[in-house]
């Protein structure tokens, strides 16, 4: 398996114009149609031949979605397929099913500023293109997302977030929250069902509309078009990479005066733990607000500054094809090991473990030649003064059940864990009333002393044995553990023993109780009275939102 062979992209067929008005009577003249495969961020849910287009502009997609309604086919709006979850196609969709990817990104990509603190923006624009365009006007985020590639409208259908809390006496600048991109939300305008007129319209929906809620995080049943979000001045971050710190003090029970991840959360607010499978020594990512260059740090001038990282090395590539190919699952410890290899000697090599810039320059660092793994992610609210004890216990869990899985000759786990922490989304750093009701950062009312989200993920190589098994295991570990966890949306959950995405349970009561009754019931009734024939959804949703 080479790097190469690891990052692959979409292939794009003209339509045959014969074949185009026989299969889709009637579609609208001025929109070009083509044939394009769908392929996911890792390449486990796969699509060949499906009928695609690309809206100019959003009066367009109102035609699409019109067409669509008509004629009983499904819309499904595409950005970069940076996700793992079937929230956009399901695995098995056949060419010929009734199902239209409309691209964001060839052209709803606007940006401009609606006052000094807010950006208009096309859900088609990148995270870097947005993050580019703020940064020359002298604003930015708290945190995002690592991929630049990520479209703003896929990234705020899931609550994308970075990691950043408040650091010790840190004040929150106007503008800014540490909670999901979602919460930066203003106004919105989407594709709705238009009762006066019978037909689905654009609407734009104020923050302060009750409606807007569902609309905030919206898991690919709605089509939002443009955003207005609130943004802040820029700041300079600085980032210091480690690995000298061994995963069992990093992560050890709280109590200790050692170095551990919440002394880090405590002095910079913005922490994130890489841990490679089978090794002790965790790479540790520590940013800090700097308006001045620190001394022992380097200038970076763009982003993505870990090369090493995003371009798969040699040794990497071939272990993973050897895995792959040959059923070599017993290299997972080498695999680890040689990861951190080649971390430990690249932060080295390219001078990147001590680094400074303006904030896009330290928090995007990741492209899509980097090595695709599948992913699951959840987010366990808890009080900030608990992370420790959150961490510590997952981390001591996951140990547990890696060793024990290890000496049955099982080996479900040859990438990464990663841990991240947010605050949640508070409606009031947004300056605007509403939390969005289906993002894993919604404040629970009833539990207020839950005020940070510890973000855990599990990355391993698709097609790993025993890794659903694995990953099952984890995930009843959470809910059973801690009644405030969440799936992140994007990634995997609802494990059975053999695949994500499919325990009845989780999905029909786990994921609801996990915000609550009503406000699951709240969302879902918007988002079917707004799109009341389901133009946008497939069967996955269907069986999320019964």
């Amino acid at each position: 398996m080479s790097a190469a062979a690891l990052a692959a992209v979409p292939v794009l067929l003209p339509a045959d114009p014969a074949a185009a008005a026989e299969e889709l009577p009637g579609f609208p003249a001025g929109v070009g149609l083509y044939r394009s495969a769908y392929r996911n961020w890792v390449g486990e849910i796969t699509a060949d031949g499906l009928w695609a287009c690309a809206p100019t502009d959003a009066d367009q997609v109102v035609e699409v979605v019109n067409w669509a309604w008509r004629h009983g086919w499904r819309v499904r709006a595409r950005g970069s397929s940076h996700g793992w979850s079937p929230l956009t196609i399901t695995e098995g969709t056949a060419s010929d099913a009734p199902v239209l990817l409309v691209d964001t990104a060839s052209h709803l990509t606007g940006l401009s500023m609606d006052s000094a603190s807010a950006v208009r923006a096309g859900t088609g624009v990148t995270l870097e293109a947005l993050l580019t365009y703020l940064e020359g006007h002298g604003l930015g985020v708290t945190a995002a997302p690592a991929p630049g590639d990520l479209t703003l409208g896929g990234a705020l259908a899931i609550d994308a977030h970075g990691t950043a809390v408040p650091a010790a006496g840190e004040q929150r600048l106007p503008g800014q929250t540490y909670g999901s991109l979602s919460n930066r939300i203003l106004s919105l305008t989407a594709v709705v069902w238009d009762e006066g007129s019978g037909a689905y319209a654009l609407r734009e929906f104020d923050r302060t509309e009750a409606d807007s809620a569902a609309l905030l995080t919206h898991l690919g049943r709605a089509f939002v078009t443009e955003v207005v979000l609130r943004v802040g001045a820029n700041s300079n971050l600085r980032c210091v990479s480690r690995v000298d710190i061994p995963a069992a003090e990093l992560f050890a029970a709280p109590g200790g005066d050692g170095r551990t991840f919440a002394s880090f959360l405590e002095e910079s607010g913005r922490v994130e733990a890489i841990w490679f499978a089978y090794t002790e020594f965790p790479w540790l990512k520590v940013w800090s607000v700097a308006p001045t260059r620190p001394l022992t740090s380097r200038r970076v001038t763009s982003p993505y500054n870990y090369p090493f990282s995003d371009n798969v090395p040699a040794l990497v590539a071939d272990l993973a094809g050897r895995m792959v190919s040959d059923a070599a699952w017993y290299l997972a410890p080498v695999l680890g090991n040689a990861q951190l290899d080649v971390a430990t000697v690249g932060l080295t090599a390219t001078l990147s473990a001590d680094i400074w810039g303006p904030s896009k320059n330290t928090l995007l660092y990741i492209r899509p030649t980097t090595l695709r793994v599948t992913a699951n992610g959840y987010a366990v609210l808890t009080s900030r003064d608990q992370v420790q004890q959150v961490v510590s216990e997952f981390t001591d869990f996951y140990r547990e059940r890696l060793a024990a899985y290890t000496a049955r000759g099982r080996f479900p786990v040859n990438g990464t864990v990663e841990i991240r922490v947010t605050g949640l989304d508070d409606p009031d750093e947004a300056g605007v009333a509403g939390a969005p009701l289906l993002s894993a950062l919604r404040p629970d009312a009833a539990r207020p002393e839950r005020d940070t989200a510890v973000w855990l993920d599990i990355l391993t190589l698709p097609g790993t044995p025993y890794a659903e098994a694995f990953l099952r295991e984890i995930e009843q570990f959470l809910f059973e553990g801690y009644d405030g966890t969440r799936v992140e949306w994007s990634k995997g959950w609802a494990y059975t023993d053999d695949a994500a995405w499919e325990d009845e349970e989780v999905l029909g009561t786990t994921i609801p109780g996990s915000f609550g009754e009503a406000v699951w019931g709240q969302a879902s009734g918007v988002l079917d009275r707004l799109d009341p024939h389901r133009v946008f959804g497939n069967a996955f949703l269907d069986r999320l939102f019964r």
